[in-house]
């Protein structure tokens, strides 16, 4: 009997499931030193203003959205080398991907205030350029691995689990640069940020050339044929696409909310908590559930529909936080307590983590299907526009809180600090992620129409349209 197109183009095994898993290990590696350790390394080692940091984030969140659809209208335009329509890029940019995140921690302090600020732009504008090359073509990848639906959430949940192990060593680095000045209290120290950064960027380029060493492109598409206008087309598609847009604000408030945590805990542990050295547990809290609930995650997203579970899950997460803002009212504040909300809301935030990149597949194919949209590196370059939204709005949410209590990059210590400041730290810490992740299930829940019916429904779509042209 003959195979369908999508049996054709389908059965991955488990290489390719760890090799792509490996690419967000890279990834994450190098990106998790933006997420874990860079706002405080210019606040407190270069000592720049946090309105200054504000405002390159926006600067260079401008520039993306000139250069991200740019390098994913190259994508799309270019012919596959017989490395892969994908895969070849990893290749090419994995090593000044990983310089660049080196180049952000270059030691500046000698420099003037003028001169300081503009090594931090140069850098972290470079850096976001090359990270943009070589993530929007690993994140197209999963779409010419396989062409199956359920192996494309398998492929989604190992992604996730190499991002959660990619992402640890930056926040093993952020609880353990410190050394303790003469009074005792703890400071940023540069050569150990400089040394944990190096070993970062080695070990992301060995992750990357596993990942394109252990892939497979299976799904052959052609290079697009470029038209005048083409990628204003795209881009207007792509921003009346419910699916696609829900997913990605989706995404982007997912990340900005989870950058947050990991950011402004930096300062919470060290200024309201005074335990500098659990900085990183309140991430490990919210990944370790991931690591129960990954093994099961793909057959309950399969049995009761990914969109479902995903926001359901985030329901959950909210209201821990939002407990922990009540409980604050009446005085109730603890670390451990704090942990505590953090493992609990760990359980619901895992399924949008584990998933997320399923989803986005999901909308991709909705987007091939209804409006015959070829263009999937332009795609998952408008959407990694949108997830990079995210690390600015969380920039913005780190700041701002700290701008309002008078926080300066000289005031290493809770001296100035006034209780009532330290009380706004705390409330920001636990009503941010709340409001966010709420923001999250209603526009998952009210905006994203891909339920479990109307995914199983475009599979049957996907094989008619795709079979067809291969013909």
């Amino acid at each position: 009997m003959e195979q369908s197109y999508i049996q054709r183009t389908s059965g991955i095994q488990g290489r390719d499931k760890i090799g792509y898993a490996m690419g967000d290990v890279a990834s994450c590696l190098v990106f998790g030193l933006t997420q874990s350790i860079l706002n405080k390394y210019y606040t407190d080692v270069l000592e720049i203003g946090v309105l200054s940091v504000m405002i390159m984030t926006i600067v260079a969140r401008i520039w993306d959205a000139i250069n991200d659809p740019i390098w994913g209208w190259i994508i799309d335009g270019a012919k596959a080398s017989h490395t892969g329509r994908y895969r070849r890029w990893i290749q090419i940019f994995a090593v000044p991907t990983a310089l660049a995140a080196v180049l952000m921690f270059a030691d500046v302090r000698g420099f003037s205030s003028g001169g300081k600020l503009a090594w931090i732009y140069f850098t972290y504008i470079l850096f976001g350029m090359l990270y943009t090359c070589i993530n929007i073509p690993y994140g197209s990848l999963a779409q010419v691995i396989t062409s199956n639906d359920k192996e494309r959430s398998s492929l989604s949940v190992f992604r996730s689990i190499g991002s959660t192990f990619g992402a640890m060593p930056a926040m093993v680095l952020a609880s353990m640069c410190y050394v303790k000045l003469a009074d005792g209290t703890p400071r940023m120290d540069y050569h150990k940020v400089l040394v944990g950064v190096i070993v970062i960027a080695v070990l992301s380029v060995l992750a990357y050339y596993l990942c394109y060493a252990w892939t497979k492109e299976r799904v052959q598409i052609p290079p697009v044929k470029r038209q005048k206008g083409q990628t204003g087309k795209v881009v207007r598609v792509l921003l009346r696409s419910r699916p696609f847009m829900a997913v990605s604000l989706a995404s982007m408030l997912f990340l900005a909310a989870q950058m947050f945590g990991q950011g402004y805990n930096t300062y919470l542990f060290d200024h309201y908590f005074h335990k500098t050295a659990l900085t990183m547990l309140p991430t490990v809290c919210q990944y370790l559930p991931v690591a129960v609930i990954m093994f099961f995650a793909t057959r309950l997203g399969n049995r009761f529909g990914r969109r479902e579970v995903c926001a359901n899950g985030i329901l959950l997460a909210a209201i821990f936080y939002f407990g922990l803002f009540v409980l604050a009212l009446f005085g109730i504040t603890n670390v451990w307590l704090y942990l505590a909300a953090c493992l609990a809301s760990g359980v619901g935030t895992a399924f949008i983590f584990l998933l997320v990149w399923a989803l986005t597949t999901d909308a991709i194919d909705y987007n091939k299907v209804v409006y015959g949209l070829d263009d999937e590196a332009t795609s998952y370059a408008f959407y990694s526009f949108m997830r990079k939204l995210g690390t600015t709005v969380a920039t913005i949410l780190i700041n701002v809180p700290l701008l309002r209590i008078g926080y300066s990059g000289s005031k290493l210590n809770t001296e100035g600090l006034s209780e009532e400041a330290l009380r706004s730290m705390y409330n920001s810490s636990v009503m941010i992620p709340a409001v966010l992740f709420l923001l999250v299930f209603v526009i998952l829940q009210r905006m994203c129409p891909l339920n479990k019916k109307r995914v199983e429904q475009l599979q049957t779509e996907k094989e008619q349209v795709l079979g067809s042209r291969q013909g």
